[in-house]
């Protein structure tokens, strides 16, 4: 079952093959490039990226989702093991350069964790994790927006060959002033 999550205009939907040429045209920015590790230079790269997107919605073990904003991809958000040891998954996120500074990955961050901790799920998810490079104050931002508290500062370690920052969301803990309490979520 395909999930897909919604809030005004921004939605969060499994990645497609329909989305190669999106794809490319935001992973060649030399900021994204900076913060994050994997590399996405021609259609075939996107093509096995997105499969790889895929199996994880298979084997549930990467949720990931486009960020869709105005009908338009603007980014990536996934939550990886969700049914991790000790109740704790990680989430990851970027976005392209033409939504940077807009809000979009904080508010896709808050829904991606309203729905991972919704009861109605099922078990999930006790704890959630981000981790990002601690030169990278943006994503402090976006993080503590979404209600994740910064809880360590950690030492460069694969595949993070910087000093990184650990921030964190227990379940039933209050969402930061003006985060969405609820976003629409149905199956696709």
């Amino acid at each position: 079952m395909d999930v897909v999550l919604t809030e005004a205009d921004l939605t969060l939907r499994p990645w497609t093959a329909r989305d190669a040429d999106a794809l490319l045209s935001l992973a060649g920015d030399r900021e994204l490039r900076r913060w994050t590790s994997h590399r996405v230079d021609d259609l075939e790269d996107a093509a096995r990226w997105i499969a790889a997107q895929e199996t994880g919605w298979r084997t549930r073990e990467r949720l990931s989702f486009a960020m869709v904003a105005r009908g338009r991809i603007a980014g990536h958000i996934v939550l990886k093991q969700p049914s991790g040891p000790r109740g704790v998954a990680e989430i990851g996120y970027w976005t392209g350069a033409p939504a940077r500074g807009q809000g979009v990955a904080s508010r896709a961050l808050a829904m991606l964790t309203l729905w991972a901790f919704d009861p109605a799920r099922g078990e999930g998810p006790t704890r959630l994790e981000l981790v990002h490079n601690a030169g990278n104050p943006a994503s402090c931002r976006v993080a503590e927006k979404a209600g994740y508290a910064l809880q360590a500062v950690l030492p460069p370690r694969p595949p993070h060959p910087l000093e990184g920052h650990l921030h964190a969301r227990d379940r039933g803990a209050a969402p930061a002033r003006g985060v969405p309490r609820a976003p629409g979520a149905g199956a696709a």
